[in-house]
């Protein structure tokens, strides 16, 4: 049984992180221009500090990546919310996200209704991710344990692909998975300080690309990365 300070201690944790929740909404993301309403909502939503070690819980909300371990990290919101944005959504979608991570990329695509399928190279993070998301019942998400750069060629055709690391081109094995009409986000850059978070667009065979400003990503690595 848990006593009423215990009660009133949890409570307080809890209207912390939905107060944070919701400035990091309001100061991070809308202030600097995401007007997605579906975008913002899963946001406001989805407990961004249960994707980071307790420890450093306190820091989930912040304006800057957090540290998952393994030389991986959770990106900053805003940073999420943007390609999240850009990668225009539709419940039903099926879509590839390459470098898991902490999960709660995966998280956001699914709590917007989409069916993802993720794939995570370090088996650590693969492992406890799988585990965190089951555990927060998103059971539209599945969980691969390989090289993102191959991709997930037995379940594609994918709607959208987004990947969360940074390499100097664009995977081909990618390209081949991506639907006509289709969406991915990737950050490239030759220069691995110095990366583009490209919007790719195919459309009746063509590919056309926007160049969405620099961004700063952990490496993708693999036989299509460095």
């Amino acid at each position: 049984m848990i006593s009423n300070e215990s009660g009133r201690r949890e409570s307080f944790t809890l209207k912390g992180f939905l107060r944070n929740r919701e400035r990091m909404v309001r100061e991070q993301i809308e202030a600097r221009g995401i007007s997605d309403e579906r975008v913002l909502s899963v946001m406001r939503q989805v407990p961004r500090h249960l994707f980071v070690d307790e420890a450093l819980q306190a820091q989930a909300y912040g304006d800057h990546p957090v540290p998952i371990g393994l030389g991986q990290t959770l990106s900053q919101p805003y940073i999420v919310a943007l390609m999240t944005s850009l990668l225009v959504v539709r419940p039903h979608m099926r879509i590839l996200e390459i470098g898991t991570g902490s999960g709660y990329q995966a998280a956001i695509l699914a709590a917007m209704g989409a069916e993802v399928f993720t794939v995570e190279r370090i088996k650590q993070l693969y492992m406890t991710s799988r585990s965190r998301l089951l555990q927060m019942k998103y059971f539209n998400v599945r969980v691969k344990l390989d090289d993102g750069t191959l991709g997930w060629p037995e379940e594609g055709p994918f709607d959208r692909i987004i990947v969360t690391a940074g390499g100097p081109e664009v995977p081909q094995p990618l390209l081949e998975q991506l639907t006509d009409p289709g969406i991915m986000l990737i950050p490239v850059g030759r220069n691995r300080r110095d990366q583009r978070l490209l919007r790719i667009f195919k459309k009746e065979g063509r590919i056309h690309q926007e160049d969405q400003g620099s961004v700063a990503f952990v490496d993708l690595v693999g036989s299509h990365g460095w």
